[in-house]
């Protein structure tokens, strides 16, 4: 019974733009897609049936770092795994807690074997490697697993960030190596998932680094691809860089990327990041930026960011976007919207962070489209002069 974990189709392309189909275990998505991010095991302030349901988010990201802490890997793997335990039948991409770490701080110290830490819940003392993480990945029973990386800053020099490349090249092999392990351990026992496949047919991503210096990012790379992921992320973008800065490193290295494999470029962005990035050649994307800003009374729209605590909507009867059929703009003004923020009532931030992920998800659908069609271009600069515009109006 052994079947690849992961299948990646491209059907259509547009200069590096691709359109695909990603099939995995849990289901079929289409490409480029948008994720959005269920750190805790829950999507902040939405529930499973609006993103199954009008939503229609295809994948889900979860991860490793702040699960492994609370509830930990034996409740977990206990109540059967992730998706029992969240009521998530989709599939989910598990980080591999790098990133958190590395955004400790000075409550970290890493070293060859991984990184030493006090959890930021307790205060305890903990520590996470690449075995580590592979073996709480592999018990949360994940769709797609995310190799252990070291991030270093955008700024990092030459030499920072070729100590913390060539390690995170190094944890990528005992990563694959762990990975492998454990995936061989889960099929030879024939554990069964609720979806009648094995648990042990999950995916693993390698992780490119190298902060801002190509030749860095470009050897980090080749030696991914000599280790064999079933796709490839950019890692360690949007950490203090200037924003050109992040699309050269996408432009230099996306297309460098097996052509056969869904590429990801991790933690990025606003809707503009996300259009500019898939006309690079990206597949696959996460931000917290739909819930977080949702929750702080920020809303994306069809023609750029309002900020609703603004008191020119406090009587604004109009829709958050007049062009945005999802239910909060076919239901509510952004008088209501605002009053809602204002007064502190959680259904304010309920509806922004639904209607920002239904512009997240519904700018992903016209980004296909465009591609399959063959306006790709043409809706990339439509897109960007109409958000440029409001940028200069405010």
């Amino acid at each position: 019974m052994s079947r690849q974990p992961l299948t990646f189709d491209i059907e259509a392309r547009d200069g590096e733009a691709r359109a695909g189909v990603l099939k995995t275990r849990r289901g079929e998505i289409e490409t480029p897609v948008f994720m959005p991010v269920g750190t805790l095991g829950t999507v902040k302030a939405t529930r499973f049936e609006a993103l199954e349901g009008e939503l229609d988010a295809r994948i889900i990201l979860a991860n490793t770092y702040h699960l492994w802490l609370r509830p930990g890997t034996e409740t977990i793997r206990e109540c059967g795994g992730l998706h029992r335990f969240i009521g998530w039948d989709r599939p989910i991409l598990t980080d591999s807690g790098g990133f958190q770490v590395w955004s400790l701080g000075a409550l970290r110290k890493i070293t060859e074997e991984g990184t030493e830490f006090r959890s930021h819940v307790d205060g305890s003392p903990r520590f996470l490697s690449p075995e580590v993480s592979m073996e709480v990945q592999s018990a949360l029973g994940s769709d797609i697993v995310m190799a252990f990386d070291e991030c270093a800053p955008g700024n990092a020099s030459q030499q920072d960030a070729r100590t913390s490349m060539e390690l995170t090249a190094r944890w990528a092999r005992r990563s694959h190596t762990r990975f492998c392990e454990l995936q061989d351990s889960a099929m030879d026992a024939g554990r069964m998932d609720s979806s009648g496949d094995l648990n042990g047919k999950q995916a693993l991503f390698g992780i490119v680094q190298g902060a801002s210096h190509l030749d860095l990012r470009r050897e980090s790379l080749d030696r991914l691809v000599e280790i064999g992921f079933d796709g490839y992320a950019i890692g360690g973008l949007s950490v203090g860089e200037e924003k050109r800065v992040m699309y050269d490193v996408i432009e230099d290295i996306a297309p460098r990327m097996p052509a056969d494999r869904p590429r990801y470029l991790m933690g990025v962005g606003t809707p503009e990041d996300l259009v500019a990035a898939v006309a690079r050649g990206v597949d696959m994307f996460d931000c917290v930026l739909p819930t977080r800003n949702g929750r702080t009374g920020q809303a994306f729209t069809s023609r750029g960011k309002i900020n609703i605590k603004n008191s020119s909507y406090a009587r604004d009867t109009r829709p958050l976007d007049e062009q945005c059929s999802c239910s909060v703009c076919l239901r509510h003004s952004r008088a209501y919207l605002r009053h809602l923020h204002m007064t502190g009532e959680m259904l304010g931030g309920i509806l922004l962070t639904h209607h920002n992920l239904a512009c997240f998800l519904d700018t992903m659908r016209r980004v296909r489209q465009s591609i399959r069609s063959g306006n790709f271009t043409r809706f990339q600069q439509e897109f960007l002069d109409i958000n440029a515009e409001s940028e200069v109006r405010g």
